[in-house]
């Protein structure tokens, strides 16, 4: 398995909110865990409930006796919640905080991920698949037929979010399990890089790149070099891949 993962503040942002995680050794139960988090709030609010969600989901997993993955990665999506929304409680700073989320693992041949907000998660084969669904005010309206799928890429509303983690006491998360092919390539993002970056140039450049770090840093690069309106997040995961002993 080959994995790289980066942030970057953007050119409009003062402060990163974003945060990535990588553990490729095991947890708990869990043999790997890959995390996504864009956080939400004020100047130190989001910055603070994506790490703090990732710490959370890190302690929960690492002490779950439960066996399934879907339940260890829903019970620890929620008890970050349950702490996000606590701190939020005790600091004024942090009231209204909140973040997406996007936790995998890959166990065996099967990759498995749980999905709160518009943070995404991708499968590149010979193409790119958006696997996760965006919890959006806007992909809301698409799937009720207000408007089409173009029209969402550049509404106005895009970025209003209708999950997170931290911003309400009952937390619904979706899962979804995939069965992986060789040659399968997983991309984690914020919508620092899918607001700036199109599909295809995402493919072209993670299939063009001599390896997932150099992928990693040119799709942050376009991002910025578009715009960087945003903090972006990418964790980019080859699962069949052996590392190369030097």
């Amino acid at each position: 398995m080959k994995t790289f993962s980066m942030t970057d503040v953007g050119r409009r942002r003062d402060v990163n909110q974003d945060y990535v995680h990588i553990n490729t050794t095991p947890l708990g139960k869990l043999p790997n865990l890959f995390v996504v988090a864009d956080g939400m709030g004020g100047h130190k609010a989001g910055d603070f409930a994506s790490k703090y969600t990732v710490e959370v989901l890190e302690e929960v997993i690492a002490a779950s006796e439960e066996e399934e993955p879907e339940v260890i990665l829903k019970e620890a999506a929620k008890e970050a919640n349950r702490r996000l929304i606590e701190a939020a409680g005790r600091d004024i700073k942090l009231e209204g905080m909140g973040t997406t989320l996007v936790a995998a693992t890959i166990i065996d041949n099967t990759l498995q991920f749980l999905n709160v907000g518009d943070s995404r998660l991708y499968l590149i084969d010979s193409e790119i698949r958006q696997l996760s669904k965006d919890h959006s005010l806007v992909e809301e309206m698409v799937r009720l037929g207000g408007i089409k799928e173009e029209e969402a890429k550049h509404h106005p509303d895009k970025n209003i979010i209708t999950r997170a983690i931290g911003v309400s006491n009952t937390l619904e998360a979706d899962f979804y399990e995939y069965m992986l092919q060789k040659g399968d390539i997983i991309l984690m993002c914020t919508d620092g890089l899918s607001n700036m970056v199109d599909n295809e140039e995402i493919f072209r450049v993670v299939k063009g790149a001599r390896d997932v770090v150099e992928a990693v840093t040119e799709l942050i690069r376009i991002a910025n070099e578009n715009g960087g309106r945003d903090n972006i997040g990418v964790v980019l995961i080859q699962p069949f891949e052996k590392e190369v002993s030097i």
